[in-house]
């Protein structure tokens, strides 16, 4: 069987200096933010995930942002080039616990750049945004990574958030939530969801059926439960004063076998 582990990441103490880009420069609480992160990983916990905690990276304010790092497919771990120079130091500790974890590890090259965060999968499909942190090299790096596995590759742009999981994620059924200002093209997904929040746009699919959410979004949690599905929530508060949600804090391993 497929084991569910989830990689996660500690905040540094230097959390409050992390970069923000499309959004007012906000003061967030590292104190609160440690509290929020361990609740997020209970939340995973609770559900089935075996969480591994790679080596911190105290030095580099974003960090916690572990999802940027890497890219899995099948059990292939594509090791990131973010597009923020600032954050390159944040990619050596996820490349150890992914190996550590037996992936067969493959890396993103300059003058690619690539940010986790711009990639979206739905079952085969990976959409990849080209944007302000992922650039044409760093797609086509991915497209040699992955297609070979069986992957279809789609670039779409991104211009208007931070990272194509800023704008979007999917539900089990592969139906792609967003709220409408926030997409560049919706109609380049087959099955769109607009949802009345922006932080709505993001879910953590735990299995079973069962959704993690952020707080700040409960019209859309309401929505998605008259849909049927079983909402999770937690506060995530402190990290979205640095554009961060509820993917970012996780990279989720589902097609590992031990």
């Amino acid at each position: 069987m497929p084991s569910k582990k989830a990689l996660v990441r500690r905040p540094g103490p230097r959390l409050a200096e992390g970069l923000v880009t499309h959004i007012e420069r906000e003061q967030p609480d590292v104190d609160l933010a440690v509290e929020q992160w361990e609740a997020y990983v209970a939340a995973l916990q609770a559900h089935g995930w075996e969480t591994v905690e790679v080596e911190p990276a105290d030095d580099c304010p974003d960090s916690v942002f572990v999802e940027d790092t890497v890219v899995m497919y099948r059990n292939v771990a594509l090791i990131a080039r973010p597009g923020a120079e600032a954050r390159r130091e944040e990619t050596a500790g996820v490349e150890e616990a992914v190996a550590r974890l037996g992936c067969s590890v493959n890396w993103i090259w300059e003058p690619g750049t690539l940010d986790g965060g711009d990639v979206l999968k739905i079952d085969d499909t990976v959409y990849v945004g080209r944007g302000g942190r992922t650039n044409a090299a760093g797609v086509q790096q991915l497209r040699a990574a992955f297609e070979p596995l069986g992957a279809r590759v789609v670039s779409v742009p991104v211009s208007k958030v931070l990272h194509l999981k800023s704008a979007v994620t999917a539900l089990p059924d592969g139906t792609v939530l967003g709220h409408i200002p926030n997409v560049d093209q919706p109609s380049l997904f087959p099955r769109f969801l607009p949802v009345p929040e922006e932080s709505g746009s993001h879910v953590v699919l735990l299995g079973g059926g069962k959704l993690l959410m952020a707080a700040s979004a409960p019209k859309t949690a309401e929505l998605l439960t008259d849909l049927g599905h079983e909402v999770v929530v937690v506060d995530i508060s402190e990290f979205e004063k640095l554009e961060g949600c509820v993917t970012c804090l996780s990279v989720r391993l589902r097609d590992l076998y031990v």
